[in-house]
């Protein structure tokens, strides 16, 4: 397995332990102590748990199982292969605490975070989707004789 591929894994693991331990939290406070969680603050766990862990996994796996591109294709980047995971991982590690952050503080520059965030993610997913396009085919197999 690439070393960007378990970096992908590895990211993907991490983040569902924060999204559920947030999830945890939440739970406690509103059935236990009977404090409503701030909305922002449930957003950023389903944040956690669906880019953070489910699409990240997907992007680790993808990019480890789909053929891979031919010697003469320069379409498929590797260096941008490198590039998304870094966007993908910063901006759903900020979306996720400027979310947890705003629900507890008005503080403008926090929503100004958020955005910031999301607005990577969707960055990071257009390139993502740019960068593997062309490995979505059949893989070259030699002809039946």
């Amino acid at each position: 397995m690439p070393p960007l591929v378990r970096r992908y894994i590895k990211t993907s693991f991490a983040f569902l332990v924060v999204g559920l331990l947030l999830g945890g939290y939440l739970t406690v406070g509103e059935f236990l102590l009977g404090a409503y969680p701030p909305r922002l603050a449930i957003t950023a766990h389903v944040h956690l748990l669906l880019v953070g862990f489910m699409l990240m996994m997907v992007m680790g796996v993808a990019t480890w199982m789909f053929p891979r591109p031919a010697k003469e294709d320069t379409r498929y980047r590797p260096e941008l292969a490198e590039a998304v995971y870094w966007v993908m991982t910063l901006s759903t590690a900020l979306r996720a605490a400027a979310e947890v952050a705003a629900g507890w503080s008005s503080a403008p520059l926090l929503r100004v975070l958020v955005a910031l965030g999301s607005l990577g993610q969707l960055l990071g997913a257009a390139l993502f989707v740019i960068n593997m396009w062309t490995r979505v085919r059949m893989p070259s197999v030699p002809p039946v004789k």
